[in-house]
Order: C-alpha cells, then structure tokens, then sequence
C-alpha cells in the first residue's frame, strides 16, 4: 500500500492530495471508489497523520500525537468508518488534579460535593451554580462562558490555568469556542464525551487507515514534499490539507498555531493512574497525562503514559481562536477560494478546531462537491 511510486507514470493521476490524516485519506477512498487515479503524499514517514497510532517498544499501542479519542453523532460517519475497521466501545473519562484531589472533569455533580464537603442533589446543584455564576451580559470570550455558567472559583480552580498553559493566553483573550466545547452537568455522568458513538478503532487507527487506502487505484508516497514532486506529475487536481498559509507561502504572515511537545513514558506497572486522563490545570508544565491501556484496552504488566506539554513552536495543532486570527485566515480563505485548481480541506487547509468525526464530515462533504464538479466538462491537466 505504501510503495515506492516511480515518477514515470503510464497516464496522469486525477488527483494528487497533499497530506494522508482523515481529510486526505477519506477523499483518495471516496474518489478512487469512483474509477479516479489518486496520488497521495505525506511528507511524514507514515499515514494517519496525528491519529497514526503503534506499538512501542513494550507491546502497548501508543498515539504519539497524544490521545485520539474517537465519538461522533453522526451516523453517516461512523457508518462509514466502520467500513475500514471493527470497533471497541471506550469510553473516555478525566480526572483533574485540583486542590490535592483528583476530581471529575467537564465539572459535574460529584465535582462540585467533593471539592467543598458538600452533599447536594442534581436539583440542588443547579441552584448552586445559579448562586455563584456572575452574570454576563455579552458572552465573547472563553472566560464569560466559564464565569456565567459555574462562577469565579471554579473557573480559576479548572479552567483558568489549564487554558493559560494550553493557549499561552488568560481565557480573557480567547474566543468563546475554546470553553464552550466543555459542557457542565447537574448530573453524576463523568463520560468526558456524551457523544452517541464511543468507540476506538479495534486494531488502531493505523490499521483503519492502511484499509481506506488499500485501494488499486490510490498510490501513498510518504517521506515526500509535494512541491518537489508535483512539477514532475501530470494530475487534475490537488486537493491540499496542510497549513493553509504555507500554501501560499506566508504572503499575509504566518496564522498562529499551538503546537505540543509529547514525552512518553513507559513504566514497570499495571496501572499509572486511576483513569484514560488526568488534566493538571495548576500545576507542572504539562497540562495532562494520559495511559494509553485505558483507551486500547490491553492487559500488560507494564503501562504507557503521555506527557503534554504545550508550547509556541513546533508542529501547528491547535488554531488560536481570535479575532484577529480569524481576519486574517479570511485574506488566506479568499487565496484559497479563488484557485479552481486547488480544493483546500481540513483542519490546518480551513484553520479550524475540527474533532476527528468533523474532519470526516467536512471531507465527505467536500467529495460530493467534487463529484458534482466531475459532472461538468473535462477540465484541462495542470
């Protein structure tokens, strides 16, 4: 599936798609389902992208991009993922070290009585994040969200420092979004996600992977620049999921990006710690650990753990939500939109914080768009 591909191609390629994580390995199966000739290239020495998952050196099955967990809501895509592997329901659960416990995270019930020595009900919790939730009359930022919903000390024990060392900004400075994805209940459901599907890919996501792009008509360079080679090729079409701005190499300045150091550990031990996760939002320079057996579902003497460890350099992860950096992407987004030749998609190709299930979405969608354009008359080679 990932031989060498000679450049001295019998016929041209359709597509040539940049990059082989979700966005590009679901359009390559999608359009090479249909009769079209892909060319898929990742500069990485792998598929998968950040979900690329393996064994390490003890036998556990490790992401060393961090943690992927997979939950969606859609049926289509989950539907459609299973077309490529079996599945292991999981379901994720956080700790967060706060004030010398380890406490449920997104805050809920249980969060709220252990950390005051309190015995509240669910209908009397309601009441009490009523009584410390300040009002907000216009929510803009990740800390109106938080201080409106569950009040100023719960803010600053959860989620003030935990943001500062994931996005190197105070909440005050972030757009609404970031906090908003947390949820807050009233209830004892300590599921990180409440996602209808929660599973894990059986075999791992490399695995899935390797089966969506097995396909005759796909062929994988990986180790490969795009630009060195696709002067060399004749295709039809590119379809790029890399950082946009790169794209046009930084003309407008470069889109600002979180990125994340990973240092793993493996340790002479059944069990690390008492869940998939535990979030620091205080203390050390890492913002969590996480113990991949949990999420794999092996049983092995010794465990793997991941530390994180936020940082401004690096690979671009994470989009910074701002305003500024969303005027920005709009002069790249208006680059982008005026190329025919070019399809961008994507997390980094839209600069959006998309989950996994969204990245599928975004890019099945995007192969029904291109079916459509297909339809029209034959364009010319580039």
């Amino acid at each position: 599936m990932t031989e060498s591909l000679s450049l001295n191609v019998p016929a041209p390629f359709d597509y040539l798609i940049v990059g082989a994580g979700f966005a590009g390995s679901v359009l390559a199966e999608r359009l090479a389902s249909t009769g079209a000739r892909v060319l898929i290239v990742d500069r990485r020495p792998h598929i998968g992208g950040n979900a690329y998952d393996r064994y390490d050196d003890v036998g556990i099955l490790i992401h060393p991009y961090g943690p992927h967990i997979f939950h969606t809501n859609s049926k289509d895509v989950f539907e459609y993922l299973s077309k490529f592997t079996a599945w292991r329901p999981y379901q994720h659960r956080v700790l967060a070290s706060v004030d010398g416990q380890l406490l449920p995270i997104p805050i809920n019930l249980d969060t709220v009585n252990k950390l005051y020595g309190l015995n509240l009900t669910s209908f009397q919790v309601e009441d009490f994040f009523a009584s410390v939730a300040e009002k907000v009359e216009q929510v803009r930022t990740s800390e109106d969200v938080v201080v409106g919903k569950v009040g100023r000390d719960l803010y600053n024990k959860f989620f003030r420092g935990y943001t500062r060392k994931q996005w190197g900004l105070d909440p005050s400075e972030l757009d609404a979004s970031v906090t908003a994805r947390v949820p807050t209940r009233t209830n004892r459901d300590d599921r990180y996600f409440a996602d209808t599907y929660q599973a894990m890919p059986l075999h791992g996501y490399t695995r899935m992977f390797e089966n969506m792009l097995a396909h005759p008509n796909i062929k994988v360079m990986l180790n490969t620049d795009y630009r060195e080679i696709a002067p060399l090729l004749e295709y039809r079409h590119m379809i790029y999921t890399g950082p946009v701005d790169a794209f046009f190499d930084h003309c407008y300045g470069k889109l600002p990006y979180r990125s994340l150091e990973f240092r793993h550990e493996t340790h002479d031990q059944e069990v690390f710690q008492p869940v998939g996760t535990v979030n620091y939002p205080n203390d050390y320079g890492y913002t969590r650990i996480s113990e991949f057996k949990y999420i794999t579902g092996q049983v092995a003497p010794r465990t793997s753990v991941v530390y994180e460890y936020p940082q401004a350099e690096g690979d671009p992860y994470y989009p910074v939500p701002r305003p500024e950096n969303a005027e920005l992407y709009k002069k790249y987004e208006a680059l982008a939109d005026a190329r025919e030749d070019v399809t961008f998609v994507g997390r980094l190709a839209t600069y959006r914080y998309y989950n996994m299930d969204q990245v599928v979405a975004q890019a099945l969608a995007t192969f029904r768009r291109l079916q459509e354009r297909a339809a029209a008359p034959e364009e010319q080679l580039v």
